[in-house]
């Protein structure tokens, strides 16, 4: 019995899920969605899910790992400046005409970990600034969007090298289908009941109105200033066109947006970070006004180095998000190389462009008003973790008070 025949029940609540609850997509609704050929038993009925939901017309463009790494082992270096910024000019035009936006995940995460770093670092340049149109679109929520994933065996032999292919590909599925609610008979019913507790959470963090919050732990004394009209989001959301989805499949975050100038401090990861195939460990960083003035790694330090030095705004943050150290993929105690999932872990910051769906009216204020508020723009959007069993996290209200937000990684109340 194949994978796909053992797990059918499964892959089809999956693709559900991924239609109805990740884009709930509209009828009449034009849909692009990209993923990898491993994934494709997934793929295939994400297609026909999204049919059966009264979708337009399904675009999907594929990708293959041995097709990326072709580039690296044979291109000229003028490669590695180059993107196709036809193809993201075309999505961005599709969700300005109202697409909405899906992404199977399944490659290994850790495909290029051999490849020049340099290489790696220019080509994920020219592709994020290429990407912008688009992204831009996915930044401010302008659509309904959501990302889910597949277990893949190259992904699998990543998570767990010392087991036989099938065991390894069984252990991640096992975790993805977990994670994702779909174990269970009524999968969107157990999304509404978990997307209900993290609307409490963002309800009561909205009510609070702190100024900041000061994170305390191992390696970690940080105050993260919020930004100026900030509002925390989590779970189901209302995206611009009036959808309501769950951009991340799982997610278990509240999260928000940072002032780009009023983050102090330092802190240290408390994960390891996986970007363009390259694995950054012991990440520790110091803050003065927003920005980060030193930076260091026990490995991957030089690809760290790299990712600062972006733009600007790479040295600054676009996200503070909060998860409990009870959360059911910390509980799984698996580092799975990607940061679907190893956000979804613990409490984490991210570098790089803000949401603008985290301000109050956030649909209606311009670039110029966002940055005004301090929400930072970049080309890069990177999170890493910085929260675990030994976290204390207490919000500062405007005129200086501290309530308990975390004690010991979890909620205080």
């Amino acid at each position: 019995m194949t994978f796909e025949e053992k797990h059918a029940a499964e892959l089809d609540r999956l693709a559900r899920v991924a239609v109805r609850v990740g884009l709930n997509l509209q009828q009449g609704q034009d849909l692009v969605l990209t993923g990898p050929v491993t994934a494709l038993p997934l793929i295939r009925r994400v297609v026909a899910e999204a049919y059966e939901a009264g979708a337009g017309l399904v675009t999907p463009i594929l990708g293959d790992e041995e097709l990326m790494l072709a580039r690296y082992r044979n291109a000229g270096d003028h490669s590695f400046d180059k993107a196709p910024g036809w193809l993201y000019e075309g999505m961005a035009k599709a969700f300005e005409n109202g697409a909405a936006r899906m992404v199977i995940v399944g490659d290994d995460p850790m495909l290029l970990a051999e490849q020049d770093a340099e290489k790696v670092s220019r080509a994920g340049k020219a592709n994020s600034m290429a990407y912008k149109p688009a992204l831009e679109r996915i930044a401010n929520f302008e659509i309904n969007w959501s990302i889910a994933s597949y277990p893949s065996l190259s992904w699998a032999r990543r998570m767990f090298p010392d087991l036989p292919d099938d065991a390894a590909v069984e252990k991640l599925a096992h975790a993805i289908f977990a994670a994702s609610r779909v174990d269970r008979e009524d999968p969107v019913a157990a999304w509404a009941d978990h997307n209900a507790t993290l609307r409490a959470r963002t309800n009561w963090l909205n009510e609070q109105r702190f100024a900041a919050l000061h994170f305390t732990g191992p390696g970690t004394d940080l105050t993260v200033g919020l930004a100026d009209g900030h509002a925390w989001q989590g779970g189901a959301s209302q995206a611009r066109n009036g959808v309501i989805c769950n951009p991340n499949i799982p997610t278990e975050e509240v999260f928000t947006t940072p002032h780009a100038a009023k983050t102090q401090g330092h802190v240290r990861a408390t994960k390891p970070l996986s970007h363009q195939g390259s694995l950054i460990e012991d990440i520790e960083v110091r803050f003065e006004q927003g920005r980060i003035v030193e930076a260091r790694a026990s490995k991957g330090e030089a690809v760290l180095r790299k990712l600062l030095e972006t733009d600007e705004g790479a040295r600054r943050l676009g996200e503070v998000a909060l998860v409990p150290h009870s959360s059911p993929i910390s509980q799984s105690g698996q580092l799975f190389y990607n940061t679907l999932y190893d956000e979804n872990a613990a409490c984490h910051i991210a570098l790089g462009q803000c949401y603008s769906k985290c301000f109050v009216n956030g649909e209606k204020l311009s670039p110029d008003e966002i940055a005004e508020r301090g929400g930072n723009a970049s080309l890069i959007h990177v999170d890493w973790m910085i929260g675990g069993p030994e976290t204390d996290i207490d919000g500062i209200t405007p005129n200086g008070d501290q309530v308990p937000v975390f004690r010991q990684g979890e909620w205080a109340s």
